[in-house]
């Protein structure tokens, strides 16, 4: 049965590259052994000198929950740079990037509230069950959040990808993984690559689908880029799906201002 409605809430980002906040078209970051990313320069659409810290102080000022910080490369100045923004909002942030069952604790005693983890849990295009297992038994399914980011394929189904978002799985976004999936983690994020960071609008399909299948708290990011973006996604995930914006806002370049979407939060939950 489809989840309760409740109020579609606002889920801050800070995405890290190099040690800098960024705003990054995902799709375009390669991958070298090691996990650090390739020198051949991402597609930026941002860069602030403002650090993680000062973005995860303004998150706590505005009583925003949940948010993601997402680091883009596991170098020890990505690392540093979301250590100090979870020691900012402690309980406040999920972090994401790299995440796997050596260091998940860690992060979550520096100040996380959930970890975010995709990569890890799938290989060789397939959803590594043993390895999903083993962080929720190291961490508790309550601190754990799974990005199923996604791409639609021609026969019109959705499946995640990872690795960056370059590498296909077998693993369809669909009523049935997502029931299954709810028993091991507390939310989904799901990223709409095709569209994340482009401009190029939201996937509204893809947000009716959330809606009507997640039957635990899912965010959707991908696209928005006004307020009328926020209230569709609002309707058409029935209330069930939060929205994350990134490019659009003011405050990573964009012209949709950060406070007019923090009130929009606010109405929400009124």
């Amino acid at each position: 049965a489809p989840p309760r409605a409740r109020a579609a809430r606002f889920r801050p980002c800070i995405d890290i590259h190099k040690g800098k906040v960024k705003q990054i078209v995902g799709s375009t970051l390669t991958d070298v052994a090691g996990g650090a990313a390739k020198e051949s320069a991402p597609v930026t659409n941002f860069e602030t000198a403002r650090s993680a810290a000062e973005f995860a102080r303004q998150y706590a000022a505005d009583e925003l929950l949940g948010g993601h910080v997402i680091m883009l490369g596991a170098d020890d100045a990505s690392i540093e740079a979301a250590s100090g923004a979870l020691a900012a909002y402690p309980g406040g942030l999920q972090i994401g990037g790299g995440v796997n069952v050596e260091n998940a604790a860690s992060y979550l005693d520096a100040g996380a509230s959930h970890v975010i983890v995709t990569s890890y849990v799938f290989r060789d295009g397939a959803l590594d069950r043993e390895r999903l297992d083993g962080l929720v038994s190291a961490i508790g399914k309550d601190r754990l959040v799974l990005d199923l980011s996604c791409r639609k394929k021609d026969d019109g189904e959705y499946y995640v990808v990872t690795d960056r978002w370059q590498k296909f799985s077998d693993l369809r976004v669909n009523a049935e993984t997502l029931e299954r999936l709810s028993d091991s983690c507390d939310e989904f994020l799901v990223h709409a690559v095709d569209v994340e960071g482009k401009k190029l609008g939201m996937d509204g399909e893809l947000v009716r689908r959330l809606g009507e299948w997640s039957p635990i708290p899912v965010t959707y990011a991908g696209g928005a880029g006004c307020v009328a973006d926020l209230e569709a996604v609002a309707a058409d995930g029935g209330g069930r799906v939060d929205v994350t914006v990134g490019s659009a806002l003011d405050i990573f370049g964009g012209e949709l201002p950060y406070e007019r979407v923090v009130q929009w939060h606010n109405e929400q939950a009124a």
